[in-house]
């Protein structure tokens, strides 16, 4: 059976999107061809890779990329991670399937530096049990 091809999208690819790459990688085990990528890469947030440490995961060597128009067409299934309105998600192709996880961009998080750590696990939390279930669901 060929391996499901997934690309996380979202707006800077430095949160979100790693966040969701790194956990499908580690959780499918090899079973997904998984990437990431961003309408306005902004480069991988510290803290990202910094809460994805403590569940395990290392996206330290991550690097934040833009779209790729063949990358986009031939995969199966698109997640986009965009939170809010006022982000630019892309549209996708017809026949690729399109999954929406509307997450708020823990990089727009204010407080003190512990508000803001607990907004990105809370956050990569989220992630972490959609993941998990999108594979459960393509497993079927």
């Amino acid at each position: 059976m060929p391996k499901k091809k997934i690309l996380f999208l979202c707006t800077g690819n430095s949160c979100r999107s790693q966040m969701a790459e790194g956990f499908a990688r580690a959780l499918t085990g090899g079973q997904w061809e998984v990437s990431s990528a961003g309408t306005a890469p902004a480069g991988v947030n510290p803290r990202a890779v910094k809460v994805m440490a403590e569940a395990g995961v290392d996206i330290s060597g991550h690097t934040s990329k833009a779209i790729d128009l063949d990358l986009l067409n031939s995969v199966d299934v698109v997640v986009t991670l965009c939170g809010d309105a006022a982000e630019s998600c892309p549209v996708t192709p017809t026949g690729v399937r399109r999954i929406h996880w509307p997450l708020p961009d823990p990089a727009r998080a204010a407080g003190t530096e512990e508000e803001i750590t607990a907004a990105f696990r809370v956050v990569r939390d989220e992630i972490k049990e959609r993941v998990t279930a999108l594979q459960r669901e393509l497993a079927d």
